[in-house]
């Protein structure tokens, strides 16, 4: 549950999906695997979550053919693994849709939904999140855009655009239970680029809230270097 301190006593679930197979990073072993300060990203990200919110129940997402690598990396590190484990699918869609399966349907509960290779996620981040979710919201964190940003037109020019009118995304995208499992029945379109898109699919505002900086997605080897 979440802790008093957030005013909710809900249920809190997470889903940490972890489907990469570390392409990018030009190595045999997935991204999520690969070591931070001796031990794996995603041992870091799942006890970034259990510091952050007491009692908070952890459904991991494996690519099938990882499961029996991840509980050998858990026997060496003496780490206790997620008890709830669910396939990754051929997408990220697939494979959050495949988490919520593993979740009661008729719970008045607050999931989240968080990459692996974001173990620097804090837990100010963590709580806000939920917290916001407990009040029925949608919820994304975002941090703001540092850089100019210039769109591609269609006859191959660029243009400036303002970039105090946007925003990066990052995890845990958090949501009450019910409003995730009704968006995830919906069917899959290539226009689901995350948790968020699914669930303004139906509808519903999304609610941004201040993210960390720091939360980044570790997907290049200067991302694991930093």
């Amino acid at each position: 549950m979440i802790t008093s301190d957030l005013n909710t006593t809900m249920n809190c679930y997470v889903l940490i999906v972890a489907g990469g197979k570390g392409l990018r990073m030009g190595g045999d072993i997935p991204k999520q695997f690969l070591p931070i300060g001796g031990k794996p990203i995603l041992m870091h990200t799942i006890e970034a979550f259990r510091k952050a919110l007491d009692g908070i129940r952890i459904v991991l997402v494996l690519p099938a053919d990882q499961h029996d690598y991840w509980q050998e990396l858990c026997r060496e590190h003496g780490f206790r693994s997620p008890e709830l484990i669910a396939n990754g699918g051929e997408t990220r869609f697939h494979s959050v849709r495949n988490g919520l399966k593993l979740l009661p349907d008729d719970e008045d509960a607050v999931v989240g939904v968080h990459d692996g290779v974001r173990p620097f996620v804090s837990a100010d981040t963590i709580r806000r999140c939920f917290s916001a979710a407990a009040e029925g919201k949608a919820v994304v964190p975002v941090v703001p855009v540092v850089e100019t940003v210039r769109q591609i037109l269609p006859d191959g020019t660029s243009v400036t655009r303002p970039r105090d009118e946007y925003r990066l995304v990052q995890t845990p995208q958090t949501f009450p239970l019910a409003l995730l499992k009704e968006a995830y029945r919906q069917p899959f379109s290539e226009a689901f680029t995350d948790d968020a898109s699914v669930v303004e699919a139906l509808g519903e505002h999304i609610t941004m809230i201040e993210g960390n900086r720091e939360n980044i997605k570790i997907t290049t080897p200067s991302d694991l270097r930093y």
